[in-house]
């Protein structure tokens, strides 16, 4: 005889294939960060409890209260109090912008330096940012079609947008495009709002490209020196590109000299790659970054996927990738059984914003896209990245615990 459903039996609490995987990304975040600093740590006699390794274990600690955090109090709850967690984000967004609050670093002042802990705005403003807008556009069907509602929905990505774009940190900023339509799009916003939008945002960035690439020093729109050489070298402009119109044999040289320069990290990354094989070189044993080839001050954190790809190999590159496989399919089925449209909204931002910080950083290490500086989840060096990652995958624990059931 046939057993009978049990209707009364309550849906499974925590969603433990996320979880399991998240766990995945970060042991292996652990293992290659202290493999990409193995060699500047050991030689210089850092104490144990100050190496990068032993402090990511400890931003994921914190990460992971804070996601346990996120699901003790329903996301609609959260929701009535995302407009104050999106205006205290541009607080902090503002104030990082002013000297002496704000921590310069590589030329950016994206920081505020709490001593102990270097606090990045950006991360928590694109949490903020996927519970307000969720919030905002969970309203009415009928009421998304006006487009004063629409213009409303583009503002309040706008404002974090241009904050972050002014610290600079053009990576964190266009991230926030992608999170933003892709809610927009699942929530019901007339699709021709979007692809009109978008059609005129794509003409003017090409403009803008063909612009920063081949205007005359006067006519051009204005970047930093850096990002107009990114840009150079992702499109693989020739060094004449770099040196002044009329510039003599000197200046020309120096703009050789500076074009091998700004393309070294990208070289480099894809070499290290590349050079991995099937199953990699080894754990530690990664020769692009034991030598230094691969530059240690950012093999940790916007390249960490090329110290793992050399030391893995595809093998390893094919897991990483896997488990966010898995990541991302979970978010997506957590958005699909979502008790409402708040959550469901809410879920693919989360989903929308960890795959563009995937395709970003994984693009930049094999020069499918331009270097940004946008790090790779969970498994980059990062204090505020790691806890606002990890606060996202909560608000998706949360909606999985409050999700419709039959």
């Amino acid at each position: 005889m046939l057993a009978r459903p049990n209707i009364a039996e309550k849906p499974a609490r925590i969603d433990w294939v996320l979880l399991c995987a998240l766990l995945g990304l970060m042991v292996l975040g652990v293992l290659f960060i202290h493999s990409a600093r193995h060699a500047t740590e050991s030689g210089s006699g850092v104490p144990w409890f100050k190496q990068y390794h032993i402090k990511q274990i400890a931003y994921y600690l914190l990460g992971s209260v804070a996601m346990a955090g996120m699901c003790v109090i329903p996301y609609q709850t959260l929701a009535r109090w995302s407009y104050v967690a999106y205006w205290g984000s541009i607080l902090l967004l503002v104030l990082v912008l002013i000297p002496h609050i704000g921590a310069m670093r590589f030329g950016a002042r994206r920081w505020i330096d709490l001593g102990i802990f270097q606090l990045q705005p950006s991360e928590i403003a694109k949490i903020a940012f996927i519970l307000a807008l969720g919030n905002f556009l969970a309203r009415p069907l009928d009421e998304l079609k006006l487009t004063g509602n629409f213009w409303k929905a583009l503002a309040m990505l706008g404002l974090p947008f241009a904050l972050i774009l002014v610290e600079p940190d053009l990576g964190s900023a266009l991230v926030l495009i992608p999170t933003g339509f892709v809610m927009m799009y699942v929530a019901g916003i007339p699709a021709k709002y979007l692809r009109r939008f978008l059609g005129g945002s794509a003409l003017i960035v090409a403009l803008i490209l063909v612009d920063v690439l081949f205007a005359p020093p006067n006519w051009r729109v204005k970047l930093e020196d850096y990002q107009r050489r990114r840009l150079l070298v992702y499109f693989g402009m020739e060094s004449k590109h770099f040196a002044p119109p009329n510039a003599t044999a000197a200046e020309l040289q120096k703009a050789r000299i500076q074009e091998r320069n700004d393309s070294y990290n990208v070289e480099q990354a894809l070499i290290s790659v590349g050079s991995g094989g099937l199953t990699g070189k080894g754990w530690r044993q990664g020769t692009q970054n034991v030598l230094g080839y691969l530059p240690r001050a950012v093999a940790h954190n916007d390249f960490i996927f090329s110290v793992l790809a050399e030391e893995s190999g595809f093998v390893g590159s094919m897991v990483v990738l896997s488990l966010y496989a898995v990541v991302l399919f979970a978010g997506i089925r957590i958005a699909g059984q979502a008790r409402d449209r708040l959550g469901k909204i809410m879920a693919a931002g989360v989903v929308a914003l960890l795959f563009s910080h995937m395709f970003i950083n994984i693009g930049m290490n094999i020069r499918l896209m331009p270097v940004t500086g946008v790090p790779l989840p969970l498994l980059s060096y990062g204090g505020t990245s790691v806890i606002c990652t990890l606060v996202a995958a909560g608000l998706l624990q949360n909606i999985y615990l409050h999700r419709r059931s039959y």
